[in-house]
């Protein structure tokens, strides 16, 4: 779960950057919100504190609410959204959040495989 804050994060610093926005705490903070309110409800609603490195439900849960919820606080607060940023929001942090579990899926196997 910290490893999803930490895409998030990953997310919005470098979506910042690529744009020229100033690296402030303040900028950085409004820019996160949405996002980690949707990960916090993907992590409720997926009950991810039981299954932390599922694929599925965890993983694909967690991803999608992330985005739809920050997408949709983006728009109620105001902020600017476009298609092609959902489809980039999407596409980043699904393959980071999915990632870092395939690869502990891998490690695990790997583990009980070879005591």
């Amino acid at each position: 779960m910290l490893l999803d804050v930490c895409c998030v994060l990953a997310f919005v610093v470098i979506g910042r950057a690529s744009h020229k926005e100033a690296a402030s705490v303040a900028g950085l903070a409004r820019t996160a919100w949405p996002f980690m309110s949707g990960l916090a409800a993907g992590l409720l609603v997926t009950r991810a504190w039981r299954r932390p490195a599922a694929i599925v439900p965890t993983g694909t849960g967690v991803w999608l609410a992330t985005v739809a919820v920050g997408m949709l606080l983006r728009v109620a607060s105001g902020q600017r959204t476009t298609f092609t940023f959902t489809l980039v929001a999407l596409a980043f942090l699904g393959l980071f959040m999915l990632s870092w579990r395939v690869l502990a899926w891998r490690a695990l196997a790997w583990r009980a495989a070879h005591g």
